[in-house]
């Protein structure tokens, strides 16, 4: 793994992002891979690197290809690329669209710069990062009686393993805390986790948070 987290800074506005790279550049473990203006100036980019971003920051609204069918693409093509949304957008509509799409980590535009790094980081750590804002809509709306659960052709069956590193994942413990917990190797971890992606259909650890959510699988 990179020693630096590598960020795909993505914005129609060069005034944000020329902000945001100063931010960013400031710490030692993060690194601009690179910028891109538009959703099709993003995937162009990432096509074309020869490093995939670990954590893409991602506008929704954009001139042509905005945020959302971009991070519809990614989530596709490049499932490892993690995905920030930052947007002056922080409607439940857009929350909820982003949350249920893969993104790891919604942040308004007004976050403060303290808030952006640390959820990059825990995003790169951790899979994701819900902050108050965002577990908040998910009780309102994913969580609700009326909200709509996973659909799949079978009924899921999980063992008590991995319903308990389901619990601790959709509680924000890493791979290693998870281990110590349950008294077994990372790399066994890592092994239920891979397997839970496959029997609920995820591409990734947030994915498999908004499922384990929206089917009443975990308390939080």
């Amino acid at each position: 793994m990179n020693s630096k987290i590598l960020i795909a800074l993505t914005d129609d506005e060069a005034l944000f992002r020329r902000g945001m790279r100063l931010i960013l550049e400031d710490y030692e473990d993060i690194a601009i891979l690179f910028e891109a203006e538009s959703g099709e100036d993003l995937l162009s980019k990432i096509r074309e690197s020869d490093e995939l971003p670990d954590v893409i920051l991602l506008d929704l609204k954009m001139p042509g290809m905005g945020g959302i069918a971009a991070a519809e693409i990614i989530r596709k093509e490049f499932p490892s690329s993690m995905i920030v949304v930052i947007s002056s957008h922080v409607s439940k509509a857009f929350i909820i669209n982003m949350i249920e799409i893969g993104a790891a980590a919604y942040l308004g535009k007004n976050a403060h710069p303290d808030e952006v790094v640390e959820t990059i980081r825990k995003v790169r750590e951790k899979g994701f990062y819900y902050n108050n804002m965002v577990m908040e809509v998910i009780r309102e709306n994913i969580m609700g009686k009326t909200a709509p659960k996973p659909q799949r052709g079978f009924e899921v069956e999980l063992t008590n393993r991995e319903k308990e590193v389901l619990q601790l994942i959709c509680s924000e413990f890493t791979n290693q805390e998870i281990a110590e917990k349950l008294f077994i190797s990372s790399r066994t971890v890592e092994g239920h986790r891979n397997n839970l992606l496959s029997k609920l259909g995820c591409r990734n650890t947030a994915g498999l948070v908004v499922y384990a959510i929206q089917g009443g699988l975990v308390e939080l």
